[in-house]
């Protein structure tokens, strides 16, 4: 089932109850999704049909229970499984991630880690073989130990080169992310998903640092489009989301069971505040983009800086194959300092950069990204996620603490 015509909204099959919720809450939005831009698809996206007196975006709803007699046939039955407030939203990312599109689900989660989990926990069994990146996220490496521990074979390859084409063979599910956190490189999608289809294996794309704005991984042929929200598409470094779009029937209902086993869910208000922030998206990701390739070009005119990567900057080693596949580059820089006292005095020295982790916030931060342990960097490299002050002022910014940590 979609709804009017759409495909991008919450779809769950086999239960009458959740698609009478979706269609329910449904708008006709044919017209907007088949020919509007981005931020006339984010300000309007999952919101219910207009209804006088009430509220064009309803607040959070807050409830374990629902009135339910006789038998449980309708949408709402526990808490755990279904919310009016995660409708809306499954309902507005799924028309980002895939609009226009039929037979898409999504599935939101209370955090990125928790949407990650789902898919890899509820598609792999034992014997099976899974393809992860050796440069992503630094948890994929506790990831990794717990399938090993449950009997599945893990294989790993750099992002960049598509060198995960070459540890393909016999996989079950191959996991990408792309650009790569953090040390941002760029793998082709398409190549890669029609390779791992071709031997049978399913293909999830971690689309956290792009977001839906910056690139639609199901349009270049994967099954799912996984992503934390907590980062860029919620903006504000105020809630913990992550989300499951997917396309597979099968599968997604392997994923929503997950969920209902381990009880992975966000709270209503969070789910509304994410919605609430999927307004600004469009306006944040252009703002943030366009000054984060302008911080990358007043770092390239830096000889203290080595190793600088920026999908957007055109001699960037990823630019090629991002310029193929993404539609904005997103608000990560990433470069290194020569020593880790250089690197710890600049971010000392910055006034309008936040010494924090985490990334795509209004508010820029940078952190030593070596301080945790887990990513293959060097001592010296940081990771700067920029936020929505005036360009000017934040290049000023890094310049100004470049030159005071030089002493």
């Amino acid at each position: 089932m979609s709804d009017s015509g759409t495909g991008n909204a919450h779809r769950v099959t086999g239960d009458a109850g959740r698609a009478e919720a979706a269609g329910r809450v449904a708008r006709d939005v044919d017209q907007v999704a088949a020919g509007a831009g981005d931020g006339t698809r984010a300000v309007r996206a999952g919101l219910p049909e207009a209804a006088k007196y009430e509220p064009t975006l309803p607040g959070p709803v807050f409830a374990a229970h629902y009135h339910l007699p006789g038998e449980p046939t309708g949408p709402y039955t526990y808490g755990r499984d279904e919310n009016p407030t995660w409708t809306l939203l499954e309902r507005a990312v799924g028309e980002l991630e895939a609009p226009g599109r039929n037979g898409v689900e999504t599935l939101v989660f209370a955090s990125g880690m928790a949407a990650t989990s789902a898919v890899l926990f509820s598609q792999l069994r034992a014997g099976d073989v899974c393809v992860l990146p050796d440069d992503g996220y630094q948890a994929l490496p506790l990831v990794r130990a717990q399938l090993e521990a449950y009997g599945i074979e893990v294989r790993t390859a750099p992002t960049g080169g598509n060198a995960q084409l070459d540890v393909l063979d016999g996989a079950k599910l191959l996991w990408i992310e792309t650009p790569s956190n953090p040390g941002l490189d760029v793998c082709d999608i398409r190549r890669l998903a029609e390779a791992a289809h071709t031997g049978g294996a399913l293909v999830a794309v971690d689309n956290t640092l792009a977001t839906p704005l910056g690139q639609r991984p199901l349009e270049l042929g994967a099954d799912f489009a996984v992503a934390s929200g907590t980062k860029q598409l919620t903006g504000h470094g105020d809630v913990l989301l992550g989300y499951v779009v997917g396309r597979n029937p099968g599968a997604m209902a392997a994923v929503r069971r997950w969920r209902k086993i381990v009880g992975a869910i966000p709270g209503p208000m969070e789910a509304w505040l994410a919605h609430r922030s999927i307004a600004t998206l469009q306006m944040r990701v252009d703002r943030q983009s366009a000054t984060a390739l302008a911080v990358a070009e007043a770092l390239r005119e830096r000889s203290e800086v080595t190793g600088l990567r920026y999908p957007g900057l055109p001699d960037d080693p990823a630019h090629e194959i991002a310029a193929q596949q993404m539609r904005r580059y997103g608000c990560v820089v990433s470069f290194t300092l020569p020593t880790r006292a250089r690197a710890d005095r600049f971010l000392d020295a910055l006034r309008l950069v936040d010494d924090a982790t985490s990334f795509g916030g209004v508010r820029s931060t940078a952190e030593r990204r070596g301080r945790w342990g887990g990513d293959a960097v060097p001592e010296g490299f940081i990771r700067l996620s920029v936020g929505a002050e005036d360009p000017e002022d934040l290049v000023a910014d890094v310049l100004r603490a470049l030159d005071a940590s030089a002493a």
